[in-house]
């Protein structure tokens, strides 16, 4: 049986979330996330012989029945932020399959006082999750509208738990480092030198790695003593490309 996820990354115009924040959400957004969560379990127990994860940690199911996913998408859409599938947010770019960014919380394996570094903020979704279960997040976002536009969507989390930053992914954040897991959001062909330098040691870098063209397999990478890489496929999926630019 193969499975193939996709995680789409483009621009999204922060007008098109903020201009409808105040419009209706789910008719029931609690009961949403709860029937999210119980789906995200039932998925997890059918791919368990492809994944080898029978069942996702309970803090990662907790912070996705209490963070609102509905902030994080387009007013027109918010009828729909609870349902299977990626959501577009953008004609080019869509939010997280709800496993699929369960899998990766689960894969990184966070624990409280964590420091967590992300590539792609995005809208800000799980950046909000991360700091739900307890991490300290590191969160930098290339394109200038959407790093703005996160700001303003997780202005209430507190500060010393969460650093936003614009600026290019791919070279980590030095001045924060090191981090105890880190999480790439698009499909990169080889393992970034700046992030294994970055990675503490017994840390975990989950990544979609292969061809940015076609099909990537979400890795697992643990650092062990010696610098020593332990490498684990665990599904196929397919991201965008890893884009580049900006600080450096």
């Amino acid at each position: 049986m193969r499975i193939l996820l996709s995680l789409a990354r483009a621009s999204i115009l922060g007008a098109s979330l903020l201009a409808g924040a105040a419009a209706a959400a789910p008719l029931d957004p609690a009961a949403a996330r709860a029937e999210m969560v119980r789906r995200i379990e039932a998925e997890a127990a059918h791919t368990a012989s492809i994944t080898g994860v029978a069942r996702l940690d309970p803090r990662v199911l907790e912070a996705m029945g209490e963070v609102a996913r509905e902030t994080f998408v387009p007013a027109a859409m918010r009828d729909r932020a609870y349902g299977p599938g990626p959501l577009p947010v953008h004609p080019e770019q869509n939010l997280a399959d709800p496993f699929l960014t369960a899998l990766m919380l689960h894969l990184a394996e966070v624990k409280p006082g964590d420091s967590v570094f992300e590539t792609g903020t995005d809208t800000g979704y799980l950046a909000a999750l991360l700091v739900r279960m307890g991490a300290r997040v590191t969160s930098v976002e290339i394109l200038p509208e959407l790093a703005a536009l996160a700001r303003r969507l997780l202005a209430d989390l507190p500060a010393d738990r969460l650093f936003l930053a614009e600026g290019d992914g791919y070279n980590g954040w030095p001045e924060r480092a090191p981090f105890a897991a880190i999480i790439v959001k698009e499909a990169v062909d080889h393992l970034p030198p700046p992030l294994l330098a970055q990675l503490a040691e017994g840390g975990r870098l989950v990544l979609p790695l292969g061809p940015p063209d076609g099909v990537q397999h979400l890795t697992v990478v643990v650092r062990r003593p010696g610098d020593r890489l332990e490498l684990r496929r665990v599904l196929p999926v397919r991201f965008t490309p890893f884009q580049r630019g900006g600080r450096t």
